[in-house]
């Protein structure tokens, strides 16, 4: 009988979705045609301004002011929404509250809102005069303060819809049965919680990332966009475009290409190493 059923031939497992080399070839296309070539293009044209034309442009003081204030910015507003996107997470999925679907409502709005109306909304609250303006010790509106805001508004949402759904798979039951073993709340969180939303909540800071890296709409009513002081990257390139100086535009976008891609990457190796280590427990 043994022998019968080896000789027996195995029913191939057929996939949903026709196999691997079709789906893979169509997957890299699609790839090439929206993402590889207009980058590869960037390159391209970056290429052929000469070195010293590029340092003179793409690394003058002025646009190393500009990736200053993008990046750091954007990490800070990343940094500042994962704390508060969490905490808005674990409100949505855990209470039960009146107002509940309104209030997750407008944590997508900055999703629809086009990004003008949010830059002059943000410019008219926190302007000195603002109704939040006039309440702060320190000027925001046409400071660095005001781009940081503005990427916090537009990234927040990346955080919440990501770390919400962890939060609902997660249940209470694991927090439950910490404190059965005489964990406390704080105990509970940060050893039992947190490392299971790790993955999540750090896919939701690089969304936030890079959507406040490349921002443009809001950033530009609310900065002021003072050089030196409240410039952002993506401004600079669109004065360049403006004055006719393409290359100058193309060596300032390429700086901006491979700091995003490197810091993309290493917060993805990063997403990688805790998603082993979780595995590796469970």
């Amino acid at each position: 009988m043994a022998t019968a059923a080896l000789l027996v031939p195995r029913r191939k497992r057929r996939s949903v979705i026709p196999g691997f080399g079709l789906t893979m070839g169509l997957t890299v296309v699609w790839l090439s045609f929206l993402v590889l070539i207009p980058l590869a293009a960037v390159f391209a044209r970056s290429a052929g301004l000469g070195w010293g034309h590029f340092v003179d442009v793409g690394l003058s003081d002025r646009a190393m002011r500009a990736y200053r204030l993008s990046f750091g910015g954007s990490l800070a507003a990343a940094a500042i929404n994962s704390v508060f996107g969490l905490l808005i997470a674990w409100v949505l999925v855990r209470y039960e509250f009146p107002g509940r679907r309104l209030m997750s409502a407008f944590v997508d709005l900055p999703f629809a809102l086009p990004t003008a109306v949010a830059g002059i909304a943000l410019t008219a609250i926190y302007a000195d005069t603002g109704w939040v303006g006039r309440l702060l010790p320190f000027p925001v509106a046409y400071k660095p303060q005001g781009v940081v805001v503005a990427m916090v508004f537009i990234g927040l949402p990346f955080v919440v819809r990501t770390v919400e759904p962890v939060l609902a798979d997660l249940g209470k039951g694991i927090e439950e049965a910490a404190a059965t073993l005489g964990a406390g709340r704080l105990t509970t969180f940060w050893r039992v919680i947190l490392p299971e939303i790790a993955p999540a909540l750090l896919t939701g800071f690089a969304l936030a990332f890079a959507r406040a890296v490349g921002e443009y709409g809001s950033v530009i009513f609310i900065a002021g966009n003072v050089p030196y002081v409240s410039e952002i990257a993506p401004l600079l390139i669109v004065t360049q475009l403006e004055q006719f100086d393409y290359e100058g535009a193309t060596a300032i976008a390429t700086v901006m290409l491979a700091a995003s891609f490197l810091m993309l990457f290493v917060i993805n190796l990063i997403q990688g190493r805790e998603r082993r280590r979780l595995g590796q427990e469970a």
